[in-house]
């Protein structure tokens, strides 16, 4: 990692990139999120089925829920503010994403419209990629 003369490591170009692209794949949670919690599902083009699922779940897995998206966006943003409390974010994401998934996979019935395990692995795989990033960017000081 380059320094400047101050001794706090320059923002190298892939933080930009990394940031922008998660916020933007975040973002499709918290958009879902939100229109859940707003009952705007049959706006968005679902049905009866997946409504009743989403109202069925209890408070405890909507929190774990809102942890996940709220805490993945938070690390989003704290990468590209450059805060050492990305990882702490992310790490709140990844308890969410943990908690969520444990109810819809041996909690719940999944309405076959909304089994996606490919969807679920990518969450995974993307919140995993930010807790190694910012934890880097963080040993790095490029987070402060």
């Amino acid at each position: 990692m380059e320094s400047t003369t101050n001794g706090a490591a320059k923002t190298p170009w892939h933080l930009w990139v990394i940031g922008v692209l998660t916020l933007l794949w975040n973002s499709v949670g918290g958009f879902s999120y939100t229109m859940t919690r707003l009952g705007k599902l049959a706006d968005l083009g679902m049905g009866e089925a997946e409504i009743a699922y989403f109202a069925s779940h209890p408070a405890w897995a909507n929190t774990f829920w809102a942890l996940g998206v709220w805490g993945a966006i938070a690390g989003s943003v704290l990468i590209l503010l450059r805060s050492r409390f990305a990882v702490h974010a992310v790490v709140i994401a990844i308890i969410g994403l943990l908690g969520s998934n444990v109810y819809q996979y041996t909690m719940s019935d999944i309405p076959e419209s909304l089994q996606s395990p490919a969807l679920t692995i990518m969450i995974w795989v993307t919140t995993l990629f930010m807790l190694f990033y910012a934890s880097r960017m963080s040993r790095a000081g490029v987070l402060r």
